[in-house]
């Protein structure tokens, strides 16, 4: 029996994957299934947008027994991912019985409570809200048989480290444990040591692989030091069908937004001060039709918008594990996607860091940016992750870093 088939999994489950158009799991999905169906601890370390969601709910809802109880906790970073399990949930496991609710904060915590006490089976949500529904005495853990940790390099980096502990903690001792994440640093190792017993790790391609590699990486220099006269070049050179433009900071965003409908691309925008509802707008609309949206990194991890082509670093992402996740937004399930990151000339150490750190080539383009030599430019502060104290830098350019943009591409021997 081939696809999916072939896994000792329901019916119902099986109809429903052929209605998604799951006819052939992915490699992840290949590797992860058959472990969890044992019902062993699993570690994974598999790249964004390889299908990771589907390599745990699959095993999840072929082993349930549509209980009238939570069984199932699946803990997620962000809102924005926690929705989408709950939505891929809700299409795989309804005719196999399976209940999920999503819980996270920003919204209403009484219509959430009302589902969980309408049996339901699985949880999927952000830490803090299920701490608080703990805490109320509406969600009880003590029959959780299958717990994962989904994006856990993000919720350590985000400082959930002791809510999570805590809930684990009040689960049950007899849980299966299943562990995903886009890179595996050695706080998460120490986690699954803490944890869960003797997990099997699968790791999809090698470890200096961290982006699929249908990703065409590049970056270009702003020269006028402009670099909304150069994100405008790109968009007119490029015209990218979809895509997401990430900046650090939410004023930022609001402003290139505004900038942006100037000249005729309609943008919407996403960031952490706005209202869940809000989110939901701007997501809705970036999927019903509106080529562009403007993100801070509260964006960059749970996004599943699979025609997305283009990635644009409006500001560099502050250390390479973010590009990992920004980038992941494009190539989703096998398809190609563009990414490109816009440095200054005294930049180009980000530009270096992200390559030796990912063990990975950007590309440099070239584009017009005189061509928008009069638009507005946003004023930002500096960011210096990736550049050592200025009392350690060579001081053979004018820069202040190792070698200015023209030294650069000499240097690696790289022609527009």
């Amino acid at each position: 029996m081939q696809g999916f088939g072939k896994y000792e999994i329901n019916k119902e489950l099986l109809d429903s994957l052929n209605k998604m158009g799951f006819l052939e799991p992915t490699e992840v999905q290949e590797k992860a299934i058959p472990i969890i169906l044992q019902g062993k601890d699993i570690v994974v370390r598999s790249k964004t947008g390889s299908g990771k969601t589907g390599a745990f709910l699959v095993p999840i809802i072929g082993k349930s027994n549509r209980e009238n109880y939570v069984t199932s906790l699946i803990i997620a970073p962000t809102r924005e991912l926690a929705l989408q399990t709950y939505d891929v949930a809700q299409k795989m496991g309804t005719t196999s019985g399976i209940r999920p609710v999503v819980v996270y904060g920003g919204v209403s915590i009484d219509n959430q409570i009302k589902k969980i006490r309408n049996r339901s089976n699985m949880v999927i949500g952000t830490p803090g809200r299920i701490i608080d529904l703990m805490k109320r005495k509406v969600l009880s853990l003590e029959h959780v048989k299958f717990l994962v940790l989904d994006e856990a390099d993000t919720m350590l980096d985000l400082g959930f480290i002791e809510d999570i502990e805590y809930i684990i903690s009040q689960t049950s001792l007899t849980r299966q444990n299943m562990l995903f994440s886009a890179t595996i640093p050695d706080k998460i190792l120490a986690l699954a040591d803490t944890f869960m017993r003797s997990p099997t790790y699968v790791q999809i391609g090698n470890d200096a692989e961290v982006t699929v590699s249908t990703i065409s990486n590049n970056f270009t220099v702003c020269e006028n030091g402009n670099k909304v006269s150069t994100l405008l070049a790109y968009l007119s050179e490029y015209n990218p069908r979809k895509a997401i433009i990430f900046t650090e900071q939410k004023r930022s965003a609001a402003t290139l937004s505004d900038i942006l409908k100037q000249y005729n691309h309609v943008a919407t925008v996403m960031h952490g001060d706005l209202t869940q509802a809000q989110r939901e707008k701007a997501l809705s609309r970036f999927r019903n039709g509106a080529k562009l949206l403007i993100a801070t990194n509260v964006a960059a991890r749970g996004l599943d918008i699979s025609d997305i082509s283009d990635i644009i670093n409006f500001d560099a992402p502050s250390e390479p594990n973010m590009y990992v996740h920004r980038v992941g937004r494009s190539a989703r399930m096998g398809k190609d996607g563009n990414a490109l990151t816009i440095v200054e000339q005294n930049e180009l150490e980000i530009i270096e860091n992200i390559e030796n750190s990912l063990d990975i080539r950007m590309n440099p383009i070239k584009v017009d940016e005189n061509s928008f030599s009069e638009a507005k430019n946003i004023v930002r502060p500096r960011y210096n992750n990736f550049r050592r104290p200025s009392s350690h830098r060579p001081q053979n350019s004018r820069y202040g870093g190792r070698r200015d943009y023209h030294h650069y591409r000499s240097f690696r021997s790289r022609n527009y």
